[in-house]
């Protein structure tokens, strides 16, 4: 599969509790010695809090699927939730929100004048390059990675190489650089392979002192290639707090806590129009894909800009309104989130200061204090129970190696267990509620993208389960450090049993398969 969501997404055709308000605090952005982001009443910062409240009930009935929020005005939150099992201390899948960051690394290089963005690209990687060069790849800027205009038709086919730099060089490029709008992730990739190159460090490792540090960002990670080079234009894991700082430094034009750790220069120029952009269904005035493209963030609507990611990845900068939204989720309707935003975010805006308004506030915090995703919870309990219970049942060959399942229940939830060829695998889930755990089941069946963290063995998830009929079991496990969830449906025959898989995005959308095979099995003797 090809890395451009926006074409995926096109095809698809589209925990803790959250925590709220805290009482207004006065002063800085930060408090005093620290990098943390003081917290607000929407009103002191000039938000109504039942615009904000009305955001929060608007996704929920548009089933949008959000997965976390937060809001600031004048470098103050103003309103935060996680909706349960997703919680403040869970990192989060970026996806393509992962380009920003990787442009930012491009942008300090920049300062350190390793490199110029009118640098070719071909002259970092010559051991890597063709044995014949076309006049089209010679020309290829640096800044032609960055505004997604490499000239290439479709996005380079480099993930079945053990060299993706060498294969990117490979494809041809259809376009004269610069002239042609073509979004893909494989361009960022190869900004990550130039810091690599020049600095010898990862992009999460050069951004460590740089951006992670400075701001308290603390234990991010990256998914990477073949060969360890972190695949840029994806797979970063951030809190959303994280995300928010990200864009309140943008808004303040890369100062923090008084000391500069981006080039003002290169914010302007990363952030502005540099390209008109493609995308979405909707006409200019009304669709934020169309608002253009500058260094690996999207102009929106507004005169706001954005670094976003597939399925909901948001760090919104508004830099007229000194507001910036971090929010994450699994959606198949970016643009009705945006939609949302500017609707109800944007538009509870009323000034630099309201009066204070008790009773708003009191209804916004308890919304968001309640926070949680919609649990299937039919009935606890089976008359079967009894002749399946910790029971194990052989499976027939399959593609996954699952040599043998089995159920346990307690009194408070269940255990599904899973032998295949890597070991015995155990997940808990609680009957009505989540049961956090961790497990050594790979996310990758679950995900857009087949790379992962190095040295991930282990992941966090989140599980819940129900009898859907006297024979029907179906476990749903969320990972809850990525966007993604599964069901798990046994189905009970006598001494027969089918255990079928389905991943969140074939959910989203019936015309998306999951690949894994349904399991058949039978009752040991």
């Amino acid at each position: 599969m090809q890395l451009n969501r926006r074409l995926f997404l096109k095809q698809l055709g589209f925990g803790a509790a959250g925590i709220g308000l805290l009482s207004s605090l006065p002063g800085d952005v930060w408090a005093k010695g620290t990098t943390k982001l003081l917290r607000s009443t929407p009103e002191a910062q000039g938000i109504a809090s039942s615009s904000l409240l009305n955001f929060a009930n608007a996704i929920e009935a548009q089933k949008l699927n959000v997965h976390s929020l937060m809001v600031l005005r004048h470098g103050n939150i103003v309103a935060e939730g996680w909706w349960a099992p997703y919680a403040p201390d869970l990192k989060h899948t970026l996806y393509s929100l992962s380009k920003s960051f990787t442009s930012t690394a491009v942008g300090m290089a920049v300062a350190e004048k390793r490199l110029t963005v009118n640098d070719k690209v071909i002259t970092f990687f010559p051991d890597d390059a063709p044995a014949t060069v076309s006049d089209n790849l010679a020309a290829m800027r640096v800044k032609d990675l960055l505004s997604m205009a490499t000239g290439h038709s479709k996005e380079p086919a480099v993930r079945g190489d053990k060299n993706w730099v060498k294969a990117f060089l490979a494809q041809p490029v259809e376009h004269e650089p610069g002239t042609f709008f073509l979004y893909n992730s494989i361009a960022t990739y190869m900004l990550s392979a130039i810091v690599q190159k020049l600095t010898g460090q990862t992009v999460l490792a050069y951004l460590k002192s740089r951006l992670f540090d400075p701001l308290a960002i603390e234990g991010a990670d990256w998914e990477v290639d073949p060969n360890g080079i972190n695949t840029g234009g994806w797979g970063l894991r951030l809190k959303t707090e994280d995300i928010a700082k990200f864009g309140q430094l943008y808004l303040q034009k890369g100062v923090w806590n008084g000391k500069r750790l981006i080039a003002a220069d290169w914010i302007e120029d990363a952030t502005k129009f540099e390209i008109q952009s493609k995308g979405g269904s909707r006409p200019k005035e009304e669709n934020d894909w169309l608002q253009g493209y500058g260094y690996q963030f999207w102009r929106c609507r507004h005169d706001a800009y954005r670094g976003d990611g597939a399925f909901g990845q948001y760090c919104i900068v508004m830099p007229k309104d000194d507001m910036v939204v971090a929010i994450t989720s699994e959606t198949s309707d970016m643009q009705g989130i945006l939609d949302n935003v500017w609707t109800h975010i944007l538009g509870g805006v009323k000034g630099k200061t309201l009066p204070s308004d008790t009773k708003a506030q009191a209804e916004l915090k308890q919304k968001l204090t309640t926070l949680a995703l919609p649990i299937l919870n039919v009935k606890s309990t089976s008359p079967i129970i009894a002749q399946i219970d910790n029971k194990p049942f052989n499976i027939a060959e399959n593609s996954l190696n699952v040599k043998a399942i089995s159920l346990n229940f307690g009194k408070d939830g269940g255990i599904f267990r899973m032998l295949d060829d890597k070991g015995d695998h155990q997940i808990n889930c609680g009957m009505g509620r989540w049961v956090e755990r961790e497990t050594d089941l790979s996310a990758l069946p679950l995900k857009l993208t087949p790379t992962l963290i190095p040295g991930e063995t282990k992941t966090k998830i989140a599980s819940s389960g129900t009898w859907t009929d006297d024979n029907t079991f179906v476990l749903t496990v969320r990972f809850i450090e990525t966007a993604h969830y599964e069901t798990i449906t046994c189905n009970f025959d006598k001494d027969t049993v089918k255990v079928e898989f389905k991943k969140s995005l074939a959910i989203l959308n019936a015309a998306v398969k999951d690949d894994r095979p349904v399991l058949q099995g039978r009752l040991l003797a």
